[in-house]
């Protein structure tokens, strides 16, 4: 049986419309926003422990690929969780994700090498792209239209206990136990909270497209394309870090895979900013890939640059976390006037602002506490845009697209993050010079991650759809 509302409808006063907390829905929201949390916290509490892991490793100049490794695997889990769920549904992609998540777990908390923690983080992103995808279609399958902006909030929401207590523990444990355990606390996590959720999936894969609909998107599939993109950022991301001359071929092969590959990945139109849906898709790459490329060297730029502990450069996270969950609340108020296009400007504004305050620490009398600020505003931006981004691509999906579009939203926040994570880790491996003063290459990087958002700003408007 199906758990999908039926909204009450004008006049019917017999007939009150659900809530998110209403007991059809209570038990499902209480399960997805406890995935959210086990994710958030191995995601912030990597963040914390990575440079403890890198150096003791002797792995540094490996440092930005543990991160974008991690999301180039993930385009295959993404696009897989799509064509199943269109097809199947997304319980069967759902478990998968946590197995093979759990997996990767397992491995890098038991990795002897830098390049073993690396292929680590590879299958924690596969996993991380099955689990993402079929959230968004639970979200979109399980929940009634209205209240899908109150389940996202909800699922940024659970990044608030994880933002307040990962990076202390995280911290904690890399310093005085071992980073390992970072990663092999996080287990218990995921476990439970898959346990948690699975019960009240009951009935979803029974809103699967009419049969013909699935034949097109069978002869349609995109796996081949994603294989194809995932191996091309692959060697991109080792072009970049090896930055010796068989980076030249490696790059030719690089680009080779990914230029025919990305555009059928994405919508039609997506890269040159087709307004509506080709456009929301793409800006989703450029949030992330700006906040997360300036992110991933935070820790390490408080470490190096200014000498704090890592549990204190962890902790300049935190705040971003709570900001964004905060933003993201916003957007999902009943009766909203803000039109969604004009809170993703506001959203890319606010990254590009957090990222230049948070950039003035590399100055040595500029206080280290404005860290922590910057990201307070970069996470607001991510709350009111990115999760703006979500309701909208659903508002435009039709049933048997709304696996595809949304991995389609995630691929482009993959790949952005990849592309600009591994541009940043391409800068810090060619220009890094341990023992010596990096500020200017710290700050290359965060001026290129501002830029992208100021570009994402201009290009914002087109994210509202053509059609009247």
């Amino acid at each position: 049986m199906s758990i999908t509302a039926r909204p009450a409808r004008d006049g019917d006063p017999a007939v009150e419309p659900d809530t998110l907390f209403s007991p059809r829905y209570r038990g499902l929201v209480l399960g997805v926003v406890g995935v959210v949390v086990a994710v958030a916290f191995e995601a912030i509490a990597v963040a914390t422990a990575m440079p403890v892991a890198a150096r003791e490793l002797d792995g540094l100049r490996s440092y930005g690929l543990a991160f974008s490794i991690f999301l180039t695997a993930s385009l295959l889990g993404m696009v897989a969780a799509g064509e199943i769920s269109d097809r199947r549904g997304p319980v069967l992609p759902f478990i998968a994700a946590s197995v093979i998540f759990s997996t990767g777990l397992v491995i890098a908390g038991a990795a002897p090498s830098m390049e073993v923690l690396v292929l680590a983080r590879a299958v924690q992103g596969f996993g991380a792209g099955l689990n993402i995808v079929a959230l968004y279609v639970v979200v979109a399958r399980a929940f009634p239209e209205y209240l899908r902006p109150r389940a996202f909030s909800a699922i940024a929401g659970g990044w608030i206990v994880p933002a307040l207590i990962g990076p202390p523990i995280a911290g904690l444990l890399a310093d005085h136990v071992s980073w390992r355990w970072v990663f092999l606390g996080v287990l218990p996590l995921v476990l439970l909270a898959t346990a948690l959720v699975l019960p009240h999936l009951r009935g979803l894969d029974g809103q699967a497209p009419r049969p013909e609909v699935q034949v097109t998107t069978r002869r349609r599939s995109r796996l081949l394309p994603a294989l194809a993109a995932a191996v091309g950022a692959g060697l991109l991301q080792y072009a970049g870090q090896l930055l010796a001359w068989p980076s030249i071929p490696l790059l030719i092969a690089a680009l080779v895979l990914l230029v025919p590959s990305v555009p059928r990945l994405l919508p039609a139109g997506a890269l040159r900013f087709a307004r509506g849906l080709p456009t929301v898709v793409v800006l989703r790459g450029i949030f992330a890939g700006a906040f997360f490329s300036a992110e991933t060297f935070v820790p390490l730029m408080l470490v190096e640059e200014r000498g704090l502990a890592t549990t204190l450069a962890g902790a300049s996270l935190t705040g971003g976390a709570l900001t964004w969950a905060l933003g993201a609340w916003y957007q999902g108020r009943p009766g909203l006037r803000v039109s969604r296009p004009r809170l993703v400007t506001i959203g890319l504004l606010l990254v590009a602002v957090g990222i230049g305050v948070m950039a003035t620490v590399l100055a040595s009398d500029v206080p280290a506490v404005l860290a922590a600020l910057g990201w307070l505003i970069g996470g607001l931006g991510m709350g009111l845009g990115l999760t703006s981004l979500s309701v909208l691509v659903l508002e435009l999906s039709p049933l048997e697209e709304q696996g595809a579009n949304a991995a389609a939203l995630q691929v482009s926040d993959a790949l952005g993050s990849i592309v600009l994570i591994g541009a940043a880790g391409a800068i810090f491996a060619g220009l890094h010079a341990p023992g010596r003063d990096n500020a200017g290459v710290f700050l290359l990087i965060f001026l290129m991650s501002a830029a992208v958002a100021v570009i994402g700003a201009a290009a914002a408007p087109r994210a509202r759809s053509a059609a009247p």
